[in-house]
């Protein structure tokens, strides 16, 4: 499976389950935001390869663009190719936010 509902990624958090999950939003849409998604690391999506290999390979990571469409899905191909479970976040940080999923401001 290369992507992860909403639904899905709440009960993860809910359960204690070990995943890492990356905010890969780009850097002009995240400040406008200036919100992220609690315990997301953002890593800036147009330097994939220089920090892809710092990605934990014993647990899913699960990327979050601003809509789940190409950057989350790009990043988790990626990784996926390289062997890791990695998926996108469907409707990415939009869907967490409209949703009503807590939010922190960027610190």
């Amino acid at each position: 499976m290369d992507r992860i509902s909403l639904c899905e990624l709440v009960e993860w958090r809910a359960a204690g389950r070990a995943f890492t999950l990356i905010d890969v939003r780009r850097d002009t849409v995240r400040r406008a935001d200036g919100t992220d998604i609690p315990g997301a690391a953002w890593r800036d999506p147009e330097q994939l390869f220089t920090w892809k290999d710092a990605v934990p390979r014993d647990r899913p990571v699960v990327f979050v663009c601003a809509h789940g469409h190409e950057i989350s899905q790009g990043e988790a191909g990626t990784l996926r190719a390289m062997g890791l479970d990695a998926r996108y976040l469907i409707d990415g940080f939009a869907g967490w936010k409209a949703a009503g999923q807590p939010v922190q401001l960027i610190g």
